[in-house]
């Protein structure tokens, strides 16, 4: 019972990395509100919700599977954990410390939002944020051993898909219904003066995210 609540907790944890990603604005959902107010199309602002949400996903993935590669190595499980909260935690303080966006992000150009996405979640450390959650609902299995390896992988690969699904769903519902409330409501004035800056707030987080991580290990 105890493993199914635990479960429970990690699954919500990657719904609310989701809508924590979706409404920060560096996940560019600024950008769909952009492209629909200078196409004059609502149309537009979904089309750039599906590019960003795309582009995100790709990025989740290409972070997640290679641990999944890495987890049959039962042995290595709580030494695998510890590595990935600790690079969490440096990236965190590494944010802490350089504020400056990326600045290879303003050469993308706007028409290849999928591509700005992608860059922009694993700039910013987005994946590394749900690698302490996902190794938590692997867990290790112990009884596989070297001839199941594939199968071990196999399902590891699927569970970071899975997690890669439900954290950009959940990001693209966060970030469009926010786009959507500006672009019917407050307009590009309120992208121009009411922006607001989450670095620090994302910075702090990755930290805590890896330190919860080494704290449950057992």
């Amino acid at each position: 019972m105890a493993e199914i609540s635990t479960a429970a907790a990690l699954w919500w944890a990657v719904v609310a990395s989701g809508l924590y990603h979706g409404v920060n604005p560096g996940m560019g959902w600024p950008l769909a509100v952009s492209s629909a107010l200078m196409e004059r199309r609502k149309s537009s602002l979904f089309k750039a919700l599906m590019a960003l949400a795309f582009g995100h996903l790709l990025a989740m993935t290409a972070i997640l599977l290679p641990f999944s590669a890495l987890l049959w190595l039962t042995e290595w499980h709580v030494e695998i954990r510890i590595g990935a909260a600790c690079l969490v935690i440096a990236l965190g303080g590494y944010l802490l410390i350089n504020r400056r966006h990326p600045r290879f992000l303003a050469r993308v150009p706007p028409s290849r939002l999928a591509l700005w996405s992608f860059l922009a979640a694993m700039a910013h450390g987005a994946g590394l944020m749900l690698v302490p959650v996902y190794l938590g609902l692997c867990g290790p299995d112990e009884g596989a051993g070297h001839a199941a390896a594939f199968t071990l992988m196999g399902r590891n690969a699927g569970i970071a898909i899975t997690v890669a699904l439900v954290h950009t769903l959940a990001m693209t519902a966060a970030g469009g219904a926010l786009a959507l409330g500006v672009y019917h409501w407050l307009g590009l004035k309120f992208l121009s003066k009411g922006w607001f800056n989450l670095d620090l707030v994302w910075a702090l987080s990755l930290v805590l995210v890896g330190a919860v991580s080494l704290l449950t290990l057992h």
